[in-house]
């Protein structure tokens, strides 16, 4: 009994040993095998790690990239519109505009002279279609510092109804109109606080100052015909573009602003006869013979005051060294003498829409002698502008010529045929103006004009000149001139800005 108990707890022990072995041998198995699953786990771990490093070095590379070309875009400039209703484009840090003015009227004129005693070809009224003051242009500017800019510009008139070439008004102002930058061209800097200081060619301070006042501006009735001429004809000297000048223009200062050019002659040549350096015709804007009104130096100087309702200016300029055939006792002698002016011009804008211009000039020619002093004179200019409605205008214009000391020693033909005689004469001159004007918009408008230009006996006026594409002056069919003719015409016409 005794050993079959002990038998039997022997073969227990045994089996049971042997399932505890089985069993640790199990659990050993399972350990293995979640252990090789771990390890498979950060093996798969230091793939995916290894996968980001790999995507992240690859993006990292990519805003390298960019920001490269970012940085290489920085510094190359940028083009780019700006909103409105302009032409104007950003280039990087400057700004460029594209800018033009379109004026072609249809037109009827006579020079009066289908009665005058010995004039030649079709005098009387004749119909012509007019390009006036048309031009194109670019300007633009570049801040250098917080307070001043590089500034630049150039303008050519553009022939919208003519051949492109010298003027049809030789030989008085035969200047090459219609090359690339003939008109108000320049370079130069230009500050917030002290003004620009500009180099090129310009409309003198001395026309600018009263360029507002005139409504019939570049029309067959532009103020011009008597303001700024100093003896008729079509060349308007006192209302001059000046070519190689230098000129500053202040900033506004409570609504005061003043502006200062000089140009010098650039002349070497005995009285001025020749050509200025590096200039297609003379100082006065004729060619061929220099030996009437080309001048050297020039200075040119004005003030203005704008508060909205009032504009008021004043203005001198100085001719020196001008010479004048006929302008001395010598017959055939060039007389030299300094030649100046000087005016003053306001403007009002009433509530009731109307706006009122006037201006007064003096003219003086240091003259070597008086009796032949066709130069020196007063000159006025009223103007009226109504509104009658937002986009239409009345406007009315008045211009006196006075009499001048003398007549030169080459006397014009009068209407009876006869010689005009030296000396004091009778050469003062009105001219009557009478507009309408009617605006699509601000950009696109029509007009019509009608202008009558009265000559004393011995005067010679003309209409047209300084901005008119064609004038109508006292010379007959022929190119013989005569004096106190009565110039008239009627105009048609259309602008369009952009």
């Amino acid at each position: 009994m005794f050993k079959a108990r002990t038998l039997a707890l022997a073969c227990a022990a045994v089996f049971a040993g042997q399932s505890g072995l089985a069993l640790a041998e199990s659990k050993t198995d399972q350990m293995k095998a979640q252990i090789d699953a771990l390890q498979r786990q950060i093996d798969s771990m230091k793939s995916s790690l290894s996968d980001v490093k790999t995507e992240q070095s690859s993006q990292q590379a990519s805003l390298n990239k960019v920001s490269a070309a970012q940085a290489k875009q920085a510094e190359s400039p940028s083009v780019s519109m700006v909103p409105g209703d302009d032409l104007i484009f950003q280039v990087g840090k400057a700004r460029v505009q594209i800018y033009g003015h379109v004026d072609v009227s249809l037109d009827s004129m006579t020079n009066g002279l289908s009665g005058a005693v010995g004039a030649k070809g079709s005098n009387g009224w004749m119909g012509d279609v007019s390009s006036n003051l048309s031009f194109f242009g670019m300007r633009g500017s570049r801040p250098l510092t917080d307070d001043l800019s590089g500034v630049f510009q150039f303008e050519s008139e553009v022939a919208y109804a003519s051949t492109p070439g010298t003027s049809d008004k030789a030989p008085d102002t035969a200047a090459q109109k219609f090359g690339l930058g003939g008109r108000n061209s320049f370079v130069g800097l230009q500050s917030k606080a002290a003004g620009a200081v500009k180099l090129g060619k310009t409309d003198t301070p001395y026309k600018l100052s009263t360029a507002r006042l005139d409504p019939f501006a570049s029309t067959v009735g532009d103020y011009n015909s008597i303001m700024g001429n100093t003896g008729g004809d079509t060349r308007t000297e006192f209302d001059a573009r000046m070519s190689h000048s230098i000129w500053y223009e202040s900033p506004k200062f409570n609504g005061v602003q003043v502006s200062a050019l000089y140009s010098p002659g650039q002349n070497r040549s005995t009285d001025g006869l020749r050509y200025p350096m590096g200039e297609p015709s003379c100082a006065g804007g004729n060619t061929g013979d220099c030996g009437d009104g080309a001048w050297k130096d020039a200075y040119s100087l004005a003030a203005t005051y704008d508060n909205g309702s009032l504009y008021a200016t004043a203005a001198y300029e100085m001719h020196k060294n001008v010479n004048r055939s006929g302008d001395d006792n010598a017959p055939g002698s060039v007389g030299i003498a300094n030649e100046d002016a000087w005016k003053l011009g306001a403007q009002y804008k009433f509530t009731s829409r109307t706006i009122l211009n006037a201006v007064f000039e003096k003219l003086k020619r240091s003259a070597i002698t008086t009796a032949e002093d066709e130069r020196s004179r007063n000159g006025t200019w009223l103007a009226l502008t109504q509104y009658i409605t937002d986009k239409d205008a009345l406007n009315f214009g008045w211009a006196h010529a006075g009499r001048t000391p003398g007549q030169p020693v080459s006397g014009l033909v009068l209407m009876n045929g006869q010689a005009a005689p030296v000396g004091a004469s009778d050469n003062a001159a009105n001219m009557f103006d009478i507009g309408y004007k009617h605006w699509f918009d601000k950009k696109t408008t029509v007009y019509a004009v009608y202008s009558q230009l009265n000559n004393g006996t011995n005067a010679h006026y003309a209409l047209g000149p300084g901005g008119h594409g064609i004038a109508t002056r006292n010379q007959d069919g022929d190119g013989n001139v005569f004096e106190g003719n009565r110039v008239k015409a009627f105009s048609v016409g259309m602008t369009y800005d952009f």
